[in-house]
């Protein structure tokens, strides 16, 4: 169990009763530029997951699946909106509204001049609702205050490892050159649910040790809202109340072969090969297979969090930038009975 920051989840209540209780808003940061040889299409769908989304636009279309572009996989279980774009090269647009039903509605359709690639987005708004709500509504409150002052832990989710964690254990296979044989997407999410893992272990190190939202020596350093990233200069006056402010973040590695990411040096380059002792086989794996070694922020900031009670719920908003998850959020505040 991956520890908490703000010392545990102060209420319980039932999550994603129904899909309408959890629901999310790609924000991809700009529009359908109106010409091109792409559909942009804008969805939303209930209890429908992404690739299977995918595949039917393809398949309506008669294009290939690989003509079908979105940014980000979303839960199924949820009400989401969501892009995709479609190419079709010399053809007629289809008429979409026939895809229409109770799960899914077409919001809009333009063309678009390129193909929406993964990760291509600024983020999700979410607006979660958690219902038969127990707990000290004045704490949490003092809580939920706190988290939006000073963020959580930017772990991965536990979607990103599969049921039961099977990703993991396929991957273990992977670098040992067992098991099945993974295709291009599936040998993607292993490797990726891989370096998730070895980042949570990480994490999780700083989080006991209380310094996932301090500078240590020897960070590398993330700049908000950019990819920029810089070394740790303890003489520079200005780091702490930039630290304070949001716009500064420590950062732990995605491991993988050198490449021209910093990594960390002197005590956070201690905690980080500690945390990762045991682990060579999978970092060496990551490595043969290609995956250039990255830094990710060890702070998520939870932007714009507000919240409303009702009689017997919570109602949550938020926003976070892309690759970081709602339900790290939420493990913070709430809990489900078992």
């Amino acid at each position: 169990m991956l520890p908490c920051a703000h010392g545990g989840p102060l209420l319980s209540g039932s999550l994603r009763a129904s899909p309408e209780d959890f629901v999310v808003e790609e924000q991809l940061g700009y529009q359908a530029s109106g010409d091109g040889e792409h559909a942009f299409l804008t969805l939303r769908k209930r209890d429908r997951n992404t690739h299977e989304v995918a595949h039917m636009l393809a398949r309506f279309a008669g294009v290939a699946p690989v003509a079908v572009g979105y940014a980000g996989l979303k839960d199924r279980n949820a009400v989401t909106t969501q892009h995709f774009t479609v190419q079709l090269p010399g053809r007629e647009v289809p008429d979409w509204s026939q895809l229409e039903d109770d799960s899914l509605q077409i919001l809009e359709a333009a063309r678009h001049h390129r193909k929406i690639r993964r990760g291509g987005l600024r983020g999700n708004r979410f607006v979660i609702r958690v219902a038969q709500v127990r707990g000290d509504r004045d704490a949490a409150d003092r809580l939920l205050r706190r988290i939006a002052a000073e963020g959580v832990p930017n772990y991965f989710g536990s979607q990103r490892f599969g049921h039961a964690g099977q990703n993991l254990q396929r991957a273990d296979e992977l670098f040992a050159g067992q098991g099945r044989k993974a295709n291009r997407e599936q040998r993607g999410l292993l490797l990726s649910a891989a370096r998730s893992q070895l980042f949570n272990l990480v994490l999780q190190a700083r989080v006991a040790a209380a310094t996932w939202n301090q500078l240590l020596d020897g960070d590398v350093v993330s700049l908000a809202g950019s990819q920029r990233q810089f070394m740790h200069d303890p003489h520079d006056a200005t780091i702490a109340a930039r630290l304070a402010q949001l716009d500064l973040h420590p950062t732990g590695p995605l491991c993988g072969r050198p490449s021209r990411a910093l990594q960390a040096t002197g005590a956070a380059q201690s905690v980080e090969q500690s945390a990762l002792s045991g682990w060579q086989d999978w970092i060496d794996g990551l490595s043969r297979q290609g995956v250039d070694a990255e830094r990710r922020a060890l702070r998520l900031v939870v932007d714009d969090l507000a919240w409303q009670w009702q009689d017997d719920g919570l109602v949550l908003s938020f926003a976070l930038v892309a690759g970081s998850y709602a339900t790290v959020v939420l493990r913070e505040i709430v809990s489900e009975p078992r």
